[in-house]
């Protein structure tokens, strides 16, 4: 029982004294393909432009960067996040919605002490989205509860947070769509691909 408060001690002593940061973030999110350069960019620009069928969406929320052994530090984070993606068949055009509570667990590495770091971890997503109607067709059923992965970098000027990453996924974003009049179905299976960037405040 000694040994076993002694070592709770410890862990306390150890997890006060970490410089444990909390900080908000925001960021600009462009549904994507491939996490190559030239596919993000071309999303980038067609998004800016207007001419793509993909819109920029936003992401807010909070981060915490809880540093481990070396050079590691785990950062768990919370988001509200909204996007939309166009989604086109022979009948209809679709203008998909996410309105979505994502919660990143990441694991990072510090390349250049505190002020460059790079990450990697799964990211699970709830979609709180109300189910929605285009022409004739209404949406009916969805899976709310999807899972991704993130990686990217993270620049931390003094307070100022400087971050880029991109967003794969495990699981898919399956939608139901029903024709009201005809009972056609069109299914949804998709959970696009992300590329965010923004910036963030250490408080």
């Amino acid at each position: 029982m000694k040994k076993a408060l002694s070592i709770a001690l410890i862990g306390f002593s150890v997890f006060a004294s970490a410089q444990i940061s909390l900080a908000g973030k925001a960021n600009l999110i462009f549904p994507t393909g491939s996490p190559s350069w030239k596919n993000i960019k071309g999303t980038v620009n067609e998004a800016v432009e207007g001419s793509g069928k993909n819109n920029a969406g936003f992401n807010v929320g909070l981060s915490l960067k809880v540093p481990l052994p070396g050079a590691l530090y785990v950062m768990p984070e919370l988001y509200y996040t909204h996007f939309k993606n166009e989604f086109t068949t022979e009948s209809t055009t679709f203008d998909i919605k996410s309105n979505r509570m994502d919660l990143p667990v990441l694991l990072g590495y510090n390349v250049l002490g505190n002020t460059l770091g790079v990450f990697v971890g799964p990211v699970a997503s709830y979609n709180l989205s109300k189910e929605d109607t285009f022409n004739d067709f209404k949406e009916n059923s969805r899976d709310n509860f999807t899972v991704g992965y993130q990686f990217g970098a993270q620049l931390e000027i003094k307070k100022l947070i400087l971050n880029a990453r991109y967003e794969g996924a495990f699981s898919k974003d399956s939608r139901n769509f029903i024709n009201k009049v005809s009972g056609e179905e069109i299914r949804y299976d998709n959970r696009p691909n992300l590329f965010m960037v923004g910036l963030g405040y250490k408080f």
